[in-house]
């Protein structure tokens, strides 16, 4: 969570050179790095837009399936259309998790190498 994030420190942190970012880039921990960031983002970006165009076209297309009723002046296309705010919240939380336990650390062990803590 960001609250438990330090405030940046006031020194000023060493800056790696050219040949230290291409080297750190071409580490198997860079890659690593990336494939769990790739894995996690990719799939859920796809299934999303998927789900996205999936209720774009039903409105274009099944208007007599967004247009059914499920209970007083509430339709399916209703319904679905708040499961579209529902889903983008849903995956900024999942991403927000995932993010702060398989990809921060990595990424903190490779900025703390870069600049010489480590």
């Amino acid at each position: 969570m960001a609250t438990e994030t330090p405030p940046p420190s006031k020194s000023q942190a060493r800056l790696p050179s050219t040949e230290e970012f291409v080297a750190e880039q071409e580490s198997a921990e860079f890659g690593e790095l990336r494939r769990a960031h790739r894995s996690f983002a990719f799939p859920l970006t796809v299934a999303f837009i998927a789900w996205y165009l999936l209720y774009v076209l039903l409105s274009n297309y099944a208007d007599d399936f967004m247009g059914t009723k499920l209970f007083g002046n509430i339709n399916v296309a209703l319904v679905l259309g708040l499961a579209q705010f529902l889903t983008t919240f849903l995956i900024a939380w999942w991403y927000s998790r995932y993010s702060a336990a398989k990809l921060d650390p990595k990424a903190e062990a490779i900025k703390s190498r870069l600049e010489g803590d480590a």
